[in-house]
């Protein structure tokens, strides 16, 4: 039995501003740092590799001394609107209603909501009432393919059966006012907030790319490398420097075994379809392909024009490449690097 995507959609939130907008809000944060320390912060905001990101709250909300009781709420009540956006607009562009759908997976890491977003889409667009739920957190960037790769083993084992993935992310909610550690810059600069949802079938007349192949890959002893620590001020980012570096060192481990039991190479991948995590990661995975001939444009483009959104980021790019069209037989890498450490990988076929 064969499962394939599809249709993928996006949805923004509602505000939005340019690297160059921000940096006025960002020279007042700034303002009683060593002088110095602020043209390093502001050069690492223009030299990211990220020209806008969008928000669920506007630049002077980010830069407000808000408590996390209070942006938590400003993320439950947007990501509600933000998922309801990007599951119609998915059901729409594969013609389907609400009812259509049999398993329901949301992911989110940067916003805590009991019930999950989830419950809110089964009473406001009618879902199923025995349609069965997922809601995936503490999973990071990488839980865009994780809710995949769930779908996936879900609809393999229920044939006529569709599912749907919704990545929703703030990560803008995360901020840390009162933190002026190059981690919290950092992820200041590359990140952004957005969702994006994908629709999976069973149903052997459907149509999109199929799945061939799915597999976790998980570095030992790696858990301090990324992830949050849950502070009295919210959800403080943890990022280690050594990302980069430790993707490049393992890169042969989780890329090559995954498309050699599959009876291909790498000079056999048509499309790279990879998360953006940021510059460094980027320049790392290009390094890594340049010398095949091989391009992550679109993965560059979508963090120039959104920034890291976390696990939405990878449907964003996958979203890109359906839209421009593929042709039949070629062959795509979905790659995403997450907290614990791991890489999660799909393969498909158009």
């Amino acid at each position: 039995m064969s499962v394939k995507i599809t249709s993928v959609a996006i949805q923004l939130p509602p505000y939005t501003r340019s690297t160059e907008e921000i940096i006025p809000f960002l020279k007042v944060w700034l303002s009683g740092q060593d002088e110095r320390y602020q043209r390093k912060v502001i050069k690492l905001f223009e030299n990211a590799g990220v020209e806008r990101r969008y928000s669920i709250m506007d630049a002077e909300e980010v830069f407000l001394k808000t408590s996390f009781e209070e942006k938590n709420d400003i993320y439950k009540r947007e990501t509600i609107k933000l998922a309801e956006g990007a599951l119609t607009k998915a059901l729409n562009k594969a013609s389907l209603n609400p009812t259509d759908i049999d398993f329901i997976i949301t992911v989110s890491c940067t916003g805590i909501m009991i019930p999950s977003v989830d419950a809110y889409l089964i009473n406001k667009l009618d879902m199923k009432q025995d349609i069965v739920r997922l809601p995936v957190t503490e999973m990071g960037c990488v839980a865009g393919i994780s809710g995949m790769i769930y779908a996936n083993n879900f609809l393999k084992a229920n044939p006529n059966k569709r599912a749907v993935v919704i990545a929703i992310e703030s990560p803008t909610s995360t901020f840390q006012i009162e933190d002026f550690s190059m981690v919290n810059i950092v992820s200041a600069a590359i990140f952004g907030d957005g969702c994006a949802c994908t629709i999976l079938s069973s149903y052997e007349e459907e149509e999109g790319p199929e799945i061939i192949d799915e597999a976790m890959y998980h570095f030992y002893d790696s858990e301090h490398m990324m992830g949050f620590e849950l502070k009295n001020t919210g959800l403080q980012m943890v990022l280690d420097k050594e990302v980069p570096e430790k993707i490049a060192t393992h890169f042969p481990k989780f890329v090559h075994p995954f498309l050699e039991r599959n009876n291909l190479s790498i000079e056999d991948v048509d499309h790279l379809i990879f998360h953006p995590g940021g510059k460094k990661i980027v320049q790392t995975i290009e390094e890594l392909f340049g010398s095949l001939g091989k391009n992550i444009d679109i993965t560059k483009a979508v963090l120039k024009d959104y920034g890291n959104m976390s696990s939405a980021t990878v449907l964003y790019v996958l979203e890109r490449f359906i839209n421009q069209g593929v042709k039949k037989g070629d062959i795509g890498l979905m790659l995403s690097f997450g907290p614990g450490f791991t890489a999660q990988r799909l393969l498909l076929k158009w």
